[in-house]
């Protein structure tokens, strides 16, 4: 299929910008969406198989609606994750596109789920009571889960946000750690203290710890308490044993939600032993009012090469040759 567009503005610098120095973010355009592009002013063809065709020009009309300011890399490939196809982001067509996105309380105005998992995992825990975020780093899914837990408490669903994780290092051992509990943690928990921090402010979030309005509480502390009326949030899951997630899990109480989050190639635990992640996921499969969302390369929103090196090393794991990506300047299609 062969499509023509022109753009109804003949704005230079927003045509520079969207074509990038000598067309690179073209040929990145080109490379994700596996099309071929050529230009000539302010009017494009763009030639493929249909579906990619439409979304290519779906990623031109986008990227050119927000390049007054100039094009950066991260837009490029945020702008090529809103617009991946289904089987690219192993999206649910009925989840929609991300600028449906459900609409979070926070500080930052433009919160909203970049990819169509993304927007999946946002709506599954407004909807769950208990929901699994699962997946390689980068893919947003310990932030978006404080956003929810901010949401919830400033729109008083719940009286209070708690966080934990498993004191696990990762890989190293940091012998003993001075201060009180809460500073002995920190260091475990400090991912969750900057979504905090961007999402509230640090006054806010300061004067929310006074109030009790959250807390912070190593996994192992979590053991014979009924949480109610809170959203809990399970950093590093995968870092947790069987008997660990089970008790975790069975902490939820009334009006209360539960986000887990975590990458199940990164179990820091000892040789042998046992992901509880990877348990609960086999274990509760099918349970009714438990979601599971996984995440993929797709959905990194970090430096393009984060989503190239979770390719290498899944695709080193199976056993399977390095995927080759693109050799142009600029974000591949993950």
């Amino acid at each position: 299929m062969i499509a023509r567009h022109s753009f109804v503005s003949t704005d230079n610098r927003r045509l520079a910008a969207l074509c990038g120095p000598l067309d690179e973010n073209l040929r990145a355009i080109e490379a994700a969406c596996q099309v071929r592009i050529a230009r000539q002013g302010e009017r494009f063809r763009v030639e493929g198989d249909k579906p990619r065709v439409a979304q290519a020009l779906a990623v031109l009309e986008d990227l050119h609606e927000r390049s007054g300011d100039g094009l950066t890399p991260e837009a490029l490939q945020l702008g090529l994750a809103r617009h991946a196809m289904p089987d690219e982001a192993d999206g649910d067509p009925a989840a929609g596109p991300a600028r449906e996105t459900p609409t979070l309380r926070t500080r930052r105005a433009d919160l909203g789920g970049r990819t169509p998992n993304q927007v999946r995992y946002l709506r599954q825990i407004l909807s769950h009571d208990i929901t699994f975020g699962v997946g390689p780093a980068g893919t947003g899914k310990t932030f978006l889960a404080v956003a929810c837990a901010v949401d919830a408490l400033e729109r008083s669903a719940v009286q209070r946000i708690v966080l934990t994780r498993p004191a696990v290092e990762a890989g190293e051992r940091l012998g003993f750690l001075p201060g009180d509990l809460s500073q002995k943690v920190d260091p475990y928990l400090r991912p969750l203290y900057d979504a905090l921090y961007d999402l509230m402010g640090f006054e806010r979030v300061t004067k929310a710890f006074e109030k009790g309005q959250l807390e912070v509480a190593p996994l192992a502390f979590m053991r014979g308490r009924t949480l109610n009326h809170a959203f809990v949030i399970l950093d590093e899951a995968q870092n947790t044993t069987r008997e660990q997630m089970k008790m975790f899990l069975t902490r939820i109480g009334f009006g209360s939600k539960a986000v887990i989050t975590g990458d199940a190639s990164q179990v820091d635990l000892p040789a042998g032993q046992a992901s509880g992640l990877v348990d609960a996921l086999r274990v509760l499969r099918g349970v009714r009012g438990i979601a599971a969302t996984e995440f993929n390369s797709g959905d990194v929103v970090r430096h393009p090469l984060v989503a190239r090196i979770v390719d290498a090393y899944d695709a080193d794991t199976a056993g399977e040759p390095v995927p080759r990506r693109s050799s142009r300047r600029g974000p591949a299609a993950h």
